[in-house]
Parts: structure tokens; sequence; C-alpha cells
């Protein structure tokens, strides 16, 4: 109860400060604080895989701070620009990574080959993944378009905790995540897809943008069954390093890895859909 307690509260005073960030303010204050939240989430997986080298830690946290500057200067310039930083990223990291590997032989503390794809992880592909919420910010409306994710992750995990409270008894994956259920799952993409629709309805509403509802549906159902995989692939990750939280940064939350798991894939995940099957229409 404590640790429910602890979780409402720390909600209540963070979830007004992140809209904030996500509705009202520039993009740039998204960029940076996304950047922090990156580099923690790069130290956190860096941590629980075990890899002591403490210059791949440091390589790894400079990769996953500079990715979403990288995204956003790509929205800001072109396309090409964004390809040209990212693969610039890629070769410092990967040619550190393999010096790294090559340089430990001889130690005691050998820094494996098997580690790098980790390290590579930490550093590029999960900041590149919540990276696309800049993406989304940076787009026109985009204080609206940024939302999407939030919607799709937060109305899902809601909905599959307390379906799975109240009638969950089926549970597939109970040496992955042990409170997963089946009917948690379900009830997860019946909420994360209301939510969308509920979004929908007060955007048509409130804006004068047009609403493809069909394709919220689609928006809805693609959110929620990703959100619920994410949260199962950090679960997994989780078990396979013998560790209940990736961190304690947020009370009641765990660290970066354990509150942002969902939004890692909703959020690549929705910024595709609006680029390649547009629902809300400028």
């Amino acid at each position: 109860m404590i640790t429910i307690k602890t979780r409402i509260i720390v909600s209540a005073i963070l979830l007004p400060i992140f809209f904030a960030v996500l509705f009202v303010l520039p993009t740039y204050v998204l960029t940076v604080i996304l950047s922090v939240i990156c580099a923690i989430a790069a130290f956190e997986l860096i941590k629980a895989t075990k890899i002591e080298n403490k210059r791949v830690l440091v390589y790894t946290i400079i990769s996953a701070v500079f990715i979403p500057f990288a995204v956003l200067i790509g929205a800001v310039f072109s396309p090409m620009m964004l390809v040209t930083l990212l693969l610039s990223v890629f070769f410092f990291l990967i040619s550190l990574l393999v010096i790294e590997a090559v340089l430990s032989i001889k130690s005691e503390k050998v820094f494996k080959f098997r580690k790098i794809p980790i390290a590579l992880a930490g550093g590029i592909l999960i900041p590149l993944m919540l990276s696309a919420l800049v993406g989304l910010k940076s787009m026109t409306y985009g204080h609206l378009f940024v939302l999407l994710p939030i919607i799709a992750a937060f109305m899902t995990d809601s909905g599959a905790y307390f379906t799975g409270m109240a009638m969950g008894k089926h549970k597939p994956f109970p040496n992955i995540s042990p409170n997963k259920t089946v009917e948690g799952f379900v009830g997860g993409i019946i909420a994360g897809t209301v939510g969308m629709m509920i979004y929908g309805i007060i955007l048509s509403y409130t804006t004068s943008l047009g609403i493809i509802f069909p394709v919220l549906i689609v928006y809805g159902v693609a959110g929620a069954i990703v959100t619920e995989l994410g949260d199962l692939v950090f679960s997994l990750i989780k078990r396979k390093c013998c560790i209940k939280d990736y961190g304690n940064l947020i009370p009641g939350h765990g660290g970066a890895l354990d509150r942002f798991d969902s939004m890692t894939f909703a959020a690549p995940t929705m910024y595709l859909l609006v680029k390649i099957l547009p629902a809300i229409v400028i």
C-alpha cells in the first residue's frame, strides 16, 4: 500500500510538469530533458547488464545524450542531416567499443564483443526510439501529436493494471512478468483504444483539424500492443539480469527504464503512423 500511495503522490506532482513540457514549452526544452533521461537510461542498462568498463559507460552516455539533439537538428534542417549525425554517432560509439574490446583482451576484466550490442542499444537504439517524441513535437501542431504516445502508454498501462487486478487469472509469462495476465492484456488494448478515441473527440470539438476515427482505432490498438510489448521486453531484461528495478530515480516508479519502457516502443510507433497513416488531418 505504501508503494501505491507513493506512486500516486509522485504521479500527481510530475504529471502536470510532464504535460507542460510536452504541450506548452518549446521543443528544445523537451529535447534537453529527454537527453538527460536517455543518459540515465543508458547508465541503468550498462549497470544492469554488468558492464564494468567505465570508459564504455562514458562513451554510451555521451552517445545517448547527443541522439535527441540530432533528431531535433534533423527536424529543423533536413532528414539527410539527421542521417549524417546518426551515422557519425554510430561510428563514434562502435569504433570506441571495438577498441575497448581489443585492448581489454589481456586484462583481467575483459570487455567481450558480445557486450557491444548492449552498449549500442543503450547509446543509440533506446535514445533514438525515445527521441521520436522530439520528432512528433517538431511537427506542425506537434503539441497535439506528441500526446498520442503518452495517451497510448498511460491508458494501456492503466487499463492492463486495473483489469488484471480485477479479473486476471491466466498468466502467459510467469517467468518473465508474473503479474501480467491475458485479461490485463485485453483490458489494456481496450483502454488504449478508448483513450485514443476520446482524444479524437476532444480534438474534433476544440480544433479545426480533421479527425479520421477509423484510423484512430488503428492508432489505439497498435499503440496498446507495442506498449505492452515494451513493458514485457524490459521485464525480460530485468529477469535475465536478476534485478527488480533498473534504478530508484523516481520514488515508487523505479528508474528511467522502468518508467519509460512502454514509451520506448509507443513513441516510434506513433511517429511512423502519423507519417504513413494520418488520423489527424491538418
